[in-house]
């Protein structure tokens, strides 16, 4: 059976892979032959074991969208657990008998309801007597079945979780750096409780059971009880057998894991094997006595605080970060710590100089414990008077008692960290190694004040190399990339400032109708601008406007001494591919990626499309003799399909 359930999750993961990368990248990574096989497969499995995931292509979830989550009380109270951080205690709590020790995920626990088989009711733990109903929402967890083989009512516990590559790859999509989620539990506490179940549904949320409420038949052991919910197809909290004599070298295993582990963890529970004696033990006011939480004992280090960094954001808000001598720290190097307001600094009383002890918070984020210096007389160094960004004066701010530090300026190169990114972006100027978050410590320490200023880092050399994440080699590979992106073209440029509307087709367009002159780009009038096919009033508007704010010739003046312009002109006899609509499908070995060649049709004069139609004059594929929905849509209208190679004789 577990051969059976665990073939389900591989063809599950496999048939969506294939999905995502045919409905969503445009890529065949298998036949429609391969596909309907293995997707027959999976169908004849979850008919024999009576087991369906909900993130099986075979079923068919529909979004589920409320106004407000229903309350529901639950039956008996869910108790929060007694804790330690001393393993010596583990193993007197757990005297002679057996235990299974098991990850404490750091999610939100969720309550799973079956009837019949069914999926019919999920809630949280709320308040512990009250929680939410998120039905619709469980639904669409990548990993919860929504039908199990057993028949019988089945009530089980368990942690809805967002792994850190996940919660990653949802925060480097946000392009506001304030906006972005401070951590796995909060995406994971929204994204489960939210009222529109298509927005739960792209965050990735898994489901991991850690207990059996009801069903299940009479079992008298816990690990009993776990083999039983897998057999059901869910994935449990991994455990580990464990005695009084063995529970310190499990918590050792999982301790040495713990960095690794792509599930947020802030701990460890034990629980008795054995669940009468579990139950006979009973609970008090406020924690069950059959299981106990093992929170890690954090490791101190003391060093001494170099100085604060105030690193200016997005929305004015200027944040204190300490910079201390570097100490080894759960088998890593630590050297900063983010100390979060004016008001944690003052209580702390930090100044450079003290010595102080660091720990990592869930073995994972530096903290400051404590200020050794701190005492009587002793003074927190005072916040700056100047944005480190701008150089403007700051104001200090008090919101129920918290105090924090802001610059006020609207034209903080802070405050301008979108216009940046765009600048430094792949279809932009392409300089590669400047990340969202590389760029605010850049701001911060004062590197960027203008778009200029990324060809003149080089004056802050020492600066970046002992940047966090930084060093020598990285440094070298970044001032390459600067150098590299400073020899550009008219258009590049002209999409890399950001204007409204002005993506890299039209830049193109509006360079080629200059004569591929940026002088006469940026001194055209609205009239020459509406003489372009394809430009409409509002961008012609937008454009003339842009180029006539002083503040952007001031930028312009600035920036574009710093770059080398290649300003070769094709005119249109030089446009081989004027006029033709070409589609790009499948994987290319000619060109780096799709945009590349994209890149070299529009440079052409060509256009291209996402999809196959009338209009199309070629459909570019390596596999010509594929079962894709673009090549037989191609067949079907007489488009010609031709490979990457065909298509560089072309042209």
């Amino acid at each position: 059976m577990s051969e059976k359930r665990e073939r389900i999750k591989e063809l599950v993961e496999v048939l969506n892979r294939a999905s995502r990368a045919y409905y969503q990248a445009d890529e065949e990574i298998m036949s429609n032959r391969e596909y309907d096989r293995l997707y027959d497969e999976l169908e004849e499995l979850e008919k024999e074991t009576g087991i369906v995931l909900a993130a099986s292509p075979t079923v068919r979830v529909g979004y589920e969208v409320v106004s407000s989550l229903p309350k529901q009380r639950h039956p008996s109270p869910m108790l929060s657990l007694d804790k330690t951080k001393d393993t010596a205690a583990l193993a007197d709590w757990l005297g002679d008998q057996e235990g299974l020790l098991s990850w404490k995920l750091d999610g939100l626990t969720v309550v799973l309801t079956y009837e019949n088989g069914e999926l019919t009711g999920a809630v949280t733990r709320g308040d512990g007597t009250t929680g939410e109903v998120i039905t619709g929402n469980a639904r669409v967890f990548d990993n919860i079945p929504l039908r199990i083989p057993s028949k019988e009512e089945t009530v089980l516990r368990g942690e809805a979780v967002i792994s850190y590559p996940v919660f990653e790859q949802i925060n480097a999509a946000i392009g506001d750096a304030d906006a972005k989620y401070k951590n796995p539990r909060n995406l994971c506490s929204g994204s489960v409780r939210q009222l529109d179940s298509s927005v739960t549904a792209r965050r990735h949320v898994r489901f991991y059971a850690f207990s059996l409420a009801s069903g299940g038949g009479e079992m008298k052991y816990r690990h009993e009880q776990m083999e039983w919910i897998r057999s059901q197809g869910f994935e449990t909290v991994e455990n580990i057998p464990v005695t009084k004599d063995t529970v310190a070298d499990a918590v050792q295993t999982f301790a040495e894991r713990i960095a690794d582990f792509e599930i947020p963890s802030d701990g460890l529970v034990l629980i008795y094997d054995d669940i009468e004696y579990g139950r006979s033990l009973g609970s008090t006011a406020k924690f069950p006595r059959d299981s106990i939480a093992f929170k890690w004992q954090d490791e101190m280090a003391e060093t001494t605080l170099r100085e604060i960094l105030w690193n200016p954001s997005r929305t004015g808000l200027i944040n204190p970060i300490a910079v201390f001598d570097p100490v080894e720290l759960e088998g890593t190097t630590v050297s900063r710590a983010s100390v979060h307001n004016l008001s944690i600094v003052g209580q702390l009383q930090l100044a450079p100089g003290d010595r102080i002890q660091v720990y990592k918070a869930n073995m994972i984020i530096p903290q400051i414990e404590k200020n050794l210096s701190a005492g009587p007389g002793h003074m927190a160094a005072p916040p700056p008077e100047h944005c480190p960004a701008c150089g403007g004066g700051t104001v200090i701010r008090d919101e129920n008692g918290i105090r924090t530090l802001h610059c006020p300026n609207p034209d903080c190169p802070a405050k301008k960290i979108k216009a940046f990114t765009h600048f430094v972006s792949r279809n932009a100027m392409n300089i590669e190694g400047l990340s969202e978050a590389t760029l605010e410590k850049l701001i911060g320490m004062g590197a960027l004040h203008e778009l200029a200023d990324l060809f003149r880092l080089d004056r802050f050399r020492d600066q970046i190399v002992s940047m966090e994440g930084f060093g020598e080699k990285s440094y070298e590979n970044l001032i390459a990339s600067c150098n590299r992106a400073a020899h550009t073209t008219p258009d590049r440029l002209l999409n890399s400032l950001g204007i409204p509307g002005i993506g890299s087709a039209n830049a193109r367009m509006i360079c080629r109708a200059a004569g591929n002159q940026w002088q006469k780009v940026q001194h055209m009038t609205q009239e020459e601008m509406l003489a372009i096919p394809g430009i409409g009033d509002v961008l012609a508007r937008d454009l003339t406007a842009f180029f006539a704010d002083e503040k952007n010739i001031r930028m312009l003046e600035a920036l574009l001494p710093q770059l080398t312009l290649d300003e070769s002109f094709e005119d249109g006899t030089d446009q081989p591919l004027q006029g033709k609509t070409f589609v790009i499908t499948g994987s290319l070995t000619e060109f780096a990626n799709r945009d590349a060649a994209k890149e070299r049709i529009q440079q052409l004069g060509g256009k291209v499309a996402g999809s196959v139609s009338k209009k199309t004059d070629y459909l570019i594929n390596n596999d010509i003799g594929s079962g894709s929905s673009k090549n037989k849509k191609a067949k079907e209208l007489g488009v010609p399909i031709i490979t990457e190679k065909d298509f560089l004789e072309m042209i």
